[in-house]
């Protein structure tokens, strides 16, 4: 947010918190603003995880959209697009498959919602990912920055399949990270899949990212 662009600054955060999993947003890979660098594979060497970038569109020479670190290596990995009406931004999902530590294959899937006031594009994506996550073969956590407020027609239609990853009483704002005032960034998790929430926290680094950090630990309960 300083614009001196140094990377050290996002991947410090990451290194605090030593997550097993990281879900970024509006992410470039070689285009011309970042100096043609590869801003995943550059964020996973520093923190010492594997990367996997997915397109959303090409941008000043090179590409932009989702990108997901992981302290293990993927089995599977996905670039799922969300529907978007012509002349708006494109959107899509970043989703890996991995298996855990404790031998859990599980999914994580990071994504980047709409953010135009007019909300249509924006229900027709969680329609979409409601769509594509029904039937998931794996246990599932959906990550991102979601552009809506919890009420909004568009989260509870996601709540349909995902639940909070929180307190749904006491649901922290994550934007602007200076001084927020309302909760768009997210991790959910699906309720069948009988995750637990062990702890829930939002890191408000106002260098790093003008959205706040928000740190989830999980645990299956296993039948």
């Amino acid at each position: 947010m300083n614009h001196d662009f140094d990377l050290e600054k996002i991947a410090k955060v990451i290194i605090d918190e030593q997550p097993d999993l990281v879900a970024l947003q509006e992410v470039d890979y070689k285009t011309g603003r970042v100096k043609k660098m590869d801003l995943a594979t550059e964020l996973a060497y520093r923190t010492g995880m594997s990367s996997y970038f997915a397109r959303a569109m090409k941008y000043d020479g090179g590409e932009y959209g989702e990108a997901i670190l992981s302290k293990w290596s993927f089995i599977q990995t996905r670039n799922i697009p969300l529907p978007y009406s012509e002349g708006n931004e494109p959107r899509a999902i970043a989703e890996v498959t991995v298996v855990t530590d404790s031998g859990d294959t599980i999914t994580f899937a990071g994504t980047h919602l709409d953010h135009l006031n007019n909300d249509y594009d924006r229900w027709q994506q969680v329609k979409h990912i409601n769509k594509e996550y029904a039937n998931s073969q794996y246990p599932s956590i959906l990550a991102g920055d979601l552009n809506d407020i919890p009420l909004s027609r568009s989260i509870q239609k996601l709540q349909e399949l995902w639940s909070f990853s929180c307190n749904e009483s006491d649901l922290k704002a994550t934007y602007p990270s200076k001084l927020p005032t309302k909760k768009i960034d997210y991790i959910l998790h699906q309720e069948k899949d009988q995750w637990k929430v062990v702890s829930t926290k939002v890191i408000c680094d106002t260098i790093a990212s003008d959205h706040c950090a928000l740190v989830v630990e999980l645990s299956i309960n296993k039948n």
